[in-house]
């Protein structure tokens, strides 16, 4: 059977795709065109109104490749989840929604929808995938859903509560990945912090890291999505003395002001969350800090931009994700008064990232006459005739920016090398392999 997969959203919707593919990779062989597909698969999100569009846009171009092809077209992940009852009746086009809480059902559910007989595997595990990444980096999902209850965020009512894996399931497959010669381990969830706290009532995350760095090998350990509010002293010192610890902190705190920040049922403050930012650079002078902002959620006035843009000029954020409010059905956020209108949501925005801009630059040069020991190579640009290398403070999928490298020989995807930078720009650093 030949299968088109296609994965849209966020790495740990990708981790999902590549379980979903783990369960029937036996029977199937990958293709690279939906209309070579004997089956397509949709892996949706659902967490704002653009990546909703995104996820019926993308539908619709599907569904016209299925009716001259005669595929299959089964969609999969947080749109079927979040809108089970209407749409089946929405989009008739969809051979089979599959919900998140099916997937301990996919095998059974995608023989009845091929009318086939194969022997699918029974479990829907992480432990079984079929890899989408480098062969040099994973994604590993240490939990699922959510403890968090922020005012703007549909995600509890998607993914459900906090559902933590076991440290020796996690310490499992990081085993199985060092061992295949992965490098860099990423793990995420919706809230990293918070780990294991459903399973060892207690905030398990460091206890999870003490026995993943035990693992013999040469690889890293890069936290992805960390709520500030939890980014304990124990953790910072652990990231600060292990060699295995990437010193990256990525720390969603969505505003700087302490009205709008009470307003999205955040627990952090202004003052909480600089002293936060103010230690992790005093323990660790050479982090890489990012962070994510929102901006016009109700309430917010120009002047609390203002004071956002002055927040991010004294912390000095190395990267920044920003995105404008979007209202999401069913979230508490419905019961306030949404009057920004969407083109000032946008010059803020843009005021926001222009300002960030500026930042980024300055941090940049900073790296200029520097010696990058671990950058490791992701790819070759034609046009310039350059390597592209990330590192430590560059997390995957090109949210960062990345190393560009003149080298005098050939290098090969995930090679490790030292480079020293000679020029920088806002997003990209530029500089040549040494010895």
């Amino acid at each position: 059977m030949k299968v088109f997969m296609q994965s849209l959203g966020c790495a740990k919707n990708q981790v999902d795709s590549e379980m979903i593919l783990g369960v029937i990779k036996d029977h199937i062989e990958l293709v690279g065109q939906a209309d070579e597909a004997d089956l397509i698969l949709l892996n949706t999100c659902a967490f704002i109104e653009p990546a909703r569009k995104e996820a019926i846009d993308t539908i619709l171009e599907l569904a016209e490749i299925k009716n001259k092809t005669k595929a299959k077209l089964v969609v999969c992940g947080c749109l079927p989840q979040r809108y089970k009852e209407e749409i089946s009746t929405l989009l008739p086009e969809v051979d089979r929604f599959i919900q998140i809480d099916e997937y301990g059902n996919l095998g059974r559910i995608l023989n009845q929808v091929m009318k086939s007989n194969y022997h699918f595997k029974e479990s829907y595990t992480p432990l079984e995938r079929v890899y989408s990444t480098p062969d040099y980096m994973r994604y590993v999902k240490i939990s699922e859903g959510c403890l968090n209850r922020c005012a703007f965020c549909a995600i509890p009512l998607i993914r459900g509560t906090l559902k933590s894996r076991t440290i020796e399931d996690i310490v499992t497959e990081v085993q199985k990945e060092v061992d295949s010669g992965v490098y860099e381990i990423n793990l995420i969830s919706q809230d990293t912090t918070v780990y294991g706290y459903d399973l060892y009532h207690k905030l398990a995350l460091v206890d999870l890291l003490k026995e993943l760095v035990k693992i013999e090998g040469d690889f890293k350990i890069r936290l992805l999505y960390l709520y500030p509010e939890i980014v304990t002293d124990e953790l910072i010192d652990f990231i600060k003395n292990q060699p295995k610890m990437m010193k990256y902190f990525d720390i969603p705190i969505q505003h700087s002001e302490d009205k709008i920040l009470k307003a999205m049922y955040r627990r952090s403050c202004k003052q909480k969350m600089k002293q936060l930012f103010q230690k992790i650079r005093l323990e660790i002078p050479s982090a890489t800090l990012r962070t994510t902002l929102m901006v016009g959620f109700p309430f917010e006035e120009e002047e609390d931009v203002d004071h956002m843009i002055e927040f991010i000029n004294e912390i000095q954020f190395d990267h920044i994700g920003a995105f404008t409010f979007s209202l999401e059905e069913n979230t508490p956020a419905t019961k306030y008064p949404n009057t920004i209108p969407e083109d000032v949501k946008m010059r803020r925005y843009e005021r926001l990232m222009q300002a960030q801009e500026q930042i980024a630059y300055q941090q940049k040069q900073k790296k200029v006459n520097t010696i990058v020991e671990d950058a490791f190579i992701i790819g070759y640009d034609e046009e310039s005739y350059l390597y592209v290398a990330r590192c430590d403070a560059f997390a995957p999928d090109e949210i960062d920016g990345c190393i560009y490298v003149a080298a005098k020989k050939e290098l090969t995807l995930g090679q490790r090398i030292k480079v020293r930078i000679l020029d920088a720009d806002a997003y990209t650093l530029t500089g040549e392999q040494i010895e």
